[in-house]
């Protein structure tokens, strides 16, 4: 009999496959004593275990690229991390097993991440498995891990680590669905970067029987268990003509009478750029530069190194627009030469441009490497600070820019309300803004986008948010300027028409989202576009919200 789950989509695409579930995971290792002498040897094993689960993470990200690169190598540097190592080996010079004092350091950390109110939940996770790797190489076990298989399936899991995620193989892994996770997990944004279909946020996944045949729709968050024949034929019609409006759609982004929204691409490093000329990028909206400063955790990269980097991405987009993020670090994304280790609420404190003000001669170097290396080129460089509050962080930013010699739009990242309701204050500062809706949905609804739980406070439909978006939008017309959407909003087509519809000027999102998006915008006037955006702003809930523009946009 067929059933109908919903969870939360976030890749998109139709999978139709049989359930195959992820392994168990890695069991609690036995609290046995070992003789006093007997510590050094075990001390050496945990040790060599670390080193080699680190140097596993790191190939994997080397083989993964891009997105995948920067959160592997943030894992390994967990494995490495030195307080961590230094309390394994306490625990093993008191009589416990290499195994069982890994097990119970990174538990003790754990609990310490979640008694700051769960802040660093997605840290939480990637710690959670890294401690397994490290378990289960010590006890000479398999890591628990996607199933081995010869025939195409739908992988079932409660979460995916990220070394999972990112070595996926399509041709086989049809696409996911998960128990835990939001829309801007790990999990979810790497499923974009792969093309996957998937869907995260869906209780009692776990319970879905080995073998059962479902379709997965990663548009709408719909699990249809043991599908009919004919549910199974209309979402494969409907897949065909997907496909055929993409095939249909090229050139840059446009409604159907002409309104020009450039289509943009998010980018985690040269890696990444190839996908996003592929499908037809008008530029990038935003380049992350994170991925620079995780190699060594100790000290920033060299003006040179940086320079290296940038100009490979600006190369790729003669004639093109290329927005850049300063380093975003704090929060999830510590930094040991940067960032302060005690701080009690991590998300809330001093990270984004507030640690970059606090470091100023690392934000001049960032900012003279990005000068450098648009010399002489023909790209449009535009640079941005992320989680600007206010005008005077806006100043701060722009003098800072004017300071190290960059010839280049300055630009705010609406990430936090008080941004939003002060964008013309803002917009005296800078010249263009970019709305982070990930980070802006957070702050508003006061839900860690990490937590499942949550996870509908962290849909990008719910009217408040589009309120934010809107009054932004305004904001920046009325001074006769730019304001983009650079959040993983902008990669849901009917969305994406909503925003346009708000007034944003522009839209950045993962490349493989471009042809849907680009093909949707396609379909709809401008007109059609605004009348949408009216009805979802008018409605109470995210779901009603999401219907009511559906509506609009389907003429019903």
């Amino acid at each position: 009999m067929e059933t109908t789950l919903r969870g939360v989509g976030v890749s998109h695409g139709v999978a139709i496959g049989e359930v195959r579930h992820m392994g168990t995971a890695v069991l609690e290792p036995p609290a046995k004593q070992i003789p006093s002498e007997e510590a050094p040897r075990e001390q050496g094993r945990a040790r060599q275990a670390v080193e080699a689960v680190a140097a596993d993470l790191m190939a994997r990200g080397n083989l993964a690229g891009g997105e995948a690169q920067a959160v592997l190598e943030a894992q390994a540097m967990m494995a490495q991390d030195p307080e961590l190592m230094a309390d394994v080996e306490r625990r093993i010079a008191v009589g416990s097993t290499a195994e069982r004092a890994v097990y119970d350091a990174f538990a003790a950390y754990r609990a310490l991440l979640a008694g700051a109110g769960e802040y660093l939940a997605g840290r939480v996770a990637d710690l959670d498995d890294v401690r397994n790797r490290i378990v289960a190489r010590l006890l000479g076990v398999p890591m628990p891990g996607v199933p081995d298989s010869d025939q195409p399936y739908v992988l079932i899991a409660r979460d995916l680590a990220p070394a999972d995620t990112a070595l996926l193989d399509p041709t086989l892994v049809l696409g996911f669905v998960t128990e835990e996770g939001g829309p801007t997990s790990h999990s979810a944004i790497l499923a974009r970067a792969l093309g996957v279909p998937a869907v995260v946020a869906l209780p009692g996944a776990s319970e879905l029987v080995e073998g059962t045949l479902i379709a997965v729709d990663g548009s709408t968050g719909e699990i249809f268990v043991s599908p009919t024949a004919e549910k199974q034929t209309e979402l494969a019609r409907a897949a065909e003509e997907r496909k055929a409006a993409l095939a249909a759609s090229s050139g840059p982004g446009a409604t159907s009478d002409g309104h020009k929204v450039p289509l943009l691409a998010n980018i985690g490093g040269p890696a990444d750029v190839a996908a996003a000329v592929e499908a037809g990028a008008e530029g990038v909206g935003l380049f992350r530069t994170e991925f620079l400063f995780l190699d060594d955790s100790t000290k920033a990269p060299s003006e040179e190194k940086q320079i290296e980097a940038y100009r490979q991405v600006l190369e790729a987009f003669p004639e093109g627009r290329v927005v850049v993020r300063v380093l975003d670090a704090g929060a999830d994304k510590p930094l040991d030469f940067l960032t302060p280790a005690d701080e009690p609420n991590p998300a809330l404190g001093v990270r984004g441009l507030r640690t970059l003000l606090d470091h100023p001669d690392v934000l001049r170097t960032q900012l003279t490497a990005l000068a450098k290396a648009a010399a002489g080129l023909p790209v449009y460089l535009e640079v941005m600070a992320p989680m600007v509050a206010d005008r005077t962080d806006a100043k701060a930013f722009a003098d800072a820019c004017r300071e190290a010699g960059l010839r280049a739009k300055f630009g705010a990242m609406v990430e936090i309300p008080s941004a939003a309701l002060r964008a013309r204050s803002i917009l005296q500062e800078v010249e263009f803004l970019s709305l982070g809706t990930n980070d802006l949905a957070q702050y508003t609804f006061a839900a860690d986008r990490q937590v499942g739980a949550v996870s509908r406070l962290q849909d990008p439909w719910q009217p408040a948010l589009l309120d934010l978006v809107a009054a932004s939008a305004d904001a920046a017309q009325a001074e006769g300027k730019s304001c983009g959407v650079c959040g993983e909003a902008a990669s849901d087509p009917l969305l994406a028409c909503v925003l346009t519809g708000l007034g944003v000027t522009s839209l950045s999102m993962g490349s493989a989202a471009i042809p849907y998006v680009r093909a949707t915008l396609a379909k709809h006037t401008l007109a059609q576009c605004e009348r949408a955006a009216a009805a979802a702003r008018a409605a109470d809930t995210a779901e009603d919200a999401r219907v009511a523009a559906q509506a609009v946009l389907s003429g019903e």
